[in-house]
């Protein structure tokens, strides 16, 4: 069997040019490429007739975030709290948690302040634009 390595963490949205700042600037992760994709191979391998992707790549450090939004699209169907079957969510690290916690746009919606947890990481939840979950931690 063939050695499997992580390429990207996909999330799907409904608007790239409304959620892509949030991630670029709130977030600092660089832009690595925007693209589309359509045809009828496109559509077959996601198994969504007609389906168009418009693709943004961003580096988060040896990680690759894909956004992408889909035509035609869907509904939503974003997981209200992490302990929902089904619910996702992308980890991001970070040297100090704090300082991270205290330059954060007063828009941006997180699940409570940085918490420490028993096994001694420091935690925080915040939802994208679109209420995708995000946690950045200091491990």
């Amino acid at each position: 069997m063939p050695d499997l390595r992580a390429h990207h963490v996909g999330i799907t949205v409904s608007d790239l040019e409304e959620t892509l700042p949030f991630y670029r600037d709130v977030l600092g992760l660089p832009v690595l490429d925007r693209f589309t994709v359509s045809g009828d191979a496109f559509a077959t391998g996601v198994g969504v007739d007609g389906a168009t992707g418009t693709f943004a790549h961003l580096d988060a450090g040896g990680a690759r975030i894909e956004l992408i939004e889909y035509d035609p699209d869907a509904d939503p169907c974003t997981a209200a709290s992490v302990n929902q079957t089904g619910a996702k969510h992308v980890g991001l690290a970070v040297a100090d948690l704090e300082a991270f916690y205290d330059g954060l746009p007063a828009a941006v919606e997180t699940l409570s302040e940085p918490q420490t947890t028993e096994s001694g990481a420091s935690i925080l939840f915040l939802r994208d634009p679109e209420g995708n979950l995000i946690e950045v931690l200091e491990a």
